[in-house]
């Protein structure tokens, strides 16, 4: 904890703020936002999470905290299942409203990803797109 007085006890506002700025830039730098990974999990689920985890390793990258509810919830929850797969969609948006961006990976968008992607639109958090290659291209 940052004192406003010395060792000997008089007040000290240039030191204070001075460490304050120091102690402020510190976590500034340390600051990495949350981002939405949007991509296909149905069909080819094997290949569809290697990717997904390639694009999460690709956000860390970019000082992002990945969040992807594809890699998560299908491990304890059955994507089979219409009412499991809709709990999963509706527990992934919350999380989205977390974030502070999502981002598509990919030319194809399931039903799944629409959903996430009219959602992100709704609540007005940025949206970019990326090919399967990491390259940020405009929206389609």
């Amino acid at each position: 904890m940052l004192e406003k007085r010395n060792s000997e006890g008089y007040p000290d506002p240039t030191a204070y703020e001075a460490l304050l700025r120091i102690e402020l830039a510190a976590k500034a730098s340390a600051f990495r936002p949350m981002v939405f990974i949007c991509s296909p999990f149905a069909g080819d689920i094997a290949g569809n999470t290697e990717k997904a985890r390639f694009y999460s390793r690709f956000a860390v990258t970019r000082n992002c905290i990945p969040i992807a509810p594809h890699l998560l919830f299908p491990q304890f929850m059955d994507d089979s299942d219409p009412f499991q797969r809709d709990l999963a969609i509706f527990m992934g948006l919350v999380l989205l409203s977390k974030c502070l961006e999502l981002w598509v990976f990919g030319e194809t968008v399931t039903t799944g990803m629409s959903v996430e992607l009219a959602k992100a639109k709704q609540r007005d958090i940025r949206i970019r797109y990326f090919t399967e290659q990491l390259e940020e291209v405009d929206a389609p």
